[in-house]
């Protein structure tokens, strides 16, 4: 039962880390900035990589999830009044796509009902156990 709640525990991070990754990229979406000076470079768009945890015998143990950046990062956009404006009126907008981000949230909140389910399947199969195993002393 641990292990099936341990696994669950792990989506239920992973599930997080999609929310975290989608809200910071939609809060910063018009963060622009400049494609010549290394000091104020555009907002860098965060997408999560997941990848499944495997035991020595092959068992699964749920899913690690890592930020990453998005490539590429950023896109050329004319805004000749910002000041991160090169002389042709271009600059970095991040490369961040709002129905990509809205698909992101609705995986991860069906990815986080998954993992609660599976986390009260596992703890009401452990009080069922135990129950049957307090009858029986």
């Amino acid at each position: 039962m641990i292990s099936a709640i341990q696994t669950a525990l792990s989506g239920l991070m992973a599930a997080s880390k999609r929310v975290e990754a989608s809200a910071s990229n939609i809060a910063n979406l018009q963060t622009v900035g400049s494609l010549e000076d290394a000091n104020n470079p555009p907002y860098t768009p965060l997408t999560v990589q997941q990848q499944s945890l495997k035991g020595s015998d092959g068992q699964g143990f749920g899913v690690k999830a890592e930020f990453a950046p998005k490539n590429p990062a950023f896109v050329p956009a004319y805004e000749p009044d910002s000041p991160f404006a090169n002389g042709d009126g271009i600059v970095g907008a991040p490369n961040v796509d709002l129905a990509e981000e809205a698909a992101n949230l609705i995986i991860a909140k069906a990815s986080y009902k998954a993992s609660a389910a599976v986390m009260k399947t596992a703890s009401e199969m452990e009080d069922a156990l135990l129950r049957s195993f307090d009858k029986r002393i």
